[in-house]
């Protein structure tokens, strides 16, 4: 928002009609067993429409006519709210960005949880420095994969082909942290298989899509060790869903979680959240023909919501309304985490793109970014509109140029 405001916006914010508490069941429960329908249902959807419409009267009022364009800039949470209103609410704004979006509300929360809960039921806690290093190996045997050593994995698809954590097993590094070497144990490469893999119910189907190869795994797999003994560092969380989603009273127990609760508690989070916070409705032809752009990017390195759930959601749509990239663009984002940080460049110059697209029908292409290798320097590279993906000319002289690439098929 200090941003929109420097650069000359009449920008707004909203509190969506919630506290600013860190847990939400302050605001969610109105008592044990009692969901705040109203409160979900103003935080979900018609906090979003409301405010679209106040700026709108508000800056009509303070400078005596209406904003000639309007946008949407956010990310995560913001994300997810920004697909809302292009499903919802098509006419509100004249273009959106909508960063790394929880669109699959209900998958995205226990995709969070779900590396907690396989190494709980598995009691497998292996040491940070283990997942580390897998995630180094797999960077390693990956980089190039799409033609330029840059320290970051860029062709995600591939490498999942091409990588196998179990085959790391045994290899011998040293761990930093503990001052002495190690071997890379089943039970690290269990655990890193299982947070790319992404929630499986009981049954061993799959539920959603895990996190990317080259994602924080220490983040994602949170592990406490104190000398050779570790734990879960994520403790609590599946009883904190339990108790919120399943019984929906904070002073309910459950103890050695199984299977069968993961999907119980799946179920019950599904059917909190799905009419209200998921944006998963393909459908987005009114927002079209109400002549709106939309940008949606994803870091491939998000280590909170995971990028499969926003290319599906993308493929879902092209292949339900057809020619999107008139109006809709998704770019994948190597090596960024959720929203910023990580090695991959962030993609500040997307906004300008897709106000040159709704303003002078400009429609974006390639966009410029600038990504930190390994020896902290810098490079400029290209992000492009999926399914194209960026190619580096090896013959160009100028290496460090985004010139020297281009978006291929």
């Amino acid at each position: 928002m200090i941003n929109a405001v420097a650069n000359g916006f009449a920008s707004i914010t909203t509190d969506a009609g919630i506290p600013a508490v860190a847990n939400p069941v302050e605001w969610l429960l109105t008592s044990p067993g009692n969901i705040d329908t109203n409160a979900l249902q103003n935080f979900g959807q018609v906090s979003l429409n409301d405010e679209a419409s106040i700026a709108k009267q508000l800056s009509k009022s303070y400078y005596g006519k209406p904003p000639s364009y309007s946008y949407w800039n956010s990310c995560s949470q913001g994300g997810r709210q920004g697909m809302k209103l292009a499903q919802q609410y098509p006419s509100a704004y004249d273009g959106i960005i909508a960063g790394a979006p929880g669109i699959n509300w209900a998958e995205f929360y226990i995709n969070l949880i779900w590396p907690t809960f396989y190494m709980e039921s598995t009691q497998q806690f292996p040491y940070d420095c283990k997942l580390n290093t897998i995630t180094s190996l797999a960077v390693s045997a990956c980089d190039e994969l799409d033609g330029v050593k840059d320290g970051m994995i860029s062709d995600v698809d591939g490498c999942r082909r091409q990588f196998d954590p179990f085959k790391q097993v045994g290899k011998i590094f040293n761990c930093s942290t503990m001052g002495s070497e190690m071997k890379i144990s089943h039970a690290a490469a269990a655990v890193a298989n299982a947070s790319w893999g992404g929630p499986r119910f009981s049954s061993g189907k799959f539920m959603y899509y895990g996190y990317e190869i080259g994602s924080d795994l220490p983040t994602v797999a949170p592990t406490t060790c104190n000398g050779t003994i570790c734990t879960s560092g994520g403790q609590g969380t599946i009883q904190y869903a339990y108790r919120a989603f399943v019984k929906k009273d904070m002073k309910a127990q459950l103890k050695n979680a199984t299977g069968r609760d993961f999907d119980t508690i799946f179920r019950n989070v599904k059917q909190i959240f799905a009419s209200n916070l998921e944006t998963n409705e393909i459908d987005l032809r009114d927002f079209r023909d109400a002549g709106g752009k939309i940008i949606t990017y994803h870091g491939l390195a998000d280590q909170s919501i995971s990028p499969g759930g926003t290319l599906h959601y993308y493929n879902q749509v092209s292949d339900f309304v057809g020619n999107i990239t008139s109006f809709y663009k998704y770019y994948r984002v190597p090596a960024l985490g959720h929203c910023w940080g990580g090695n991959g460049g962030q993609p500040e110059a997307l906004f300008d793109q897709l106000r040159a697209w709704v303003e002078n029908g400009t429609e974006p292409e390639s966009s410029p970014v600038v990504i930190t290798k390994p020896d902290n320097t810098t490079q400029q590279q290209i992000l492009c509109p999926y399914p194209q993906k960026a190619t580096f000319d090896a013959l160009c002289k100028s290496k460090n140029s985004t010139t020297c690439w281009s978006c291929t098929k």
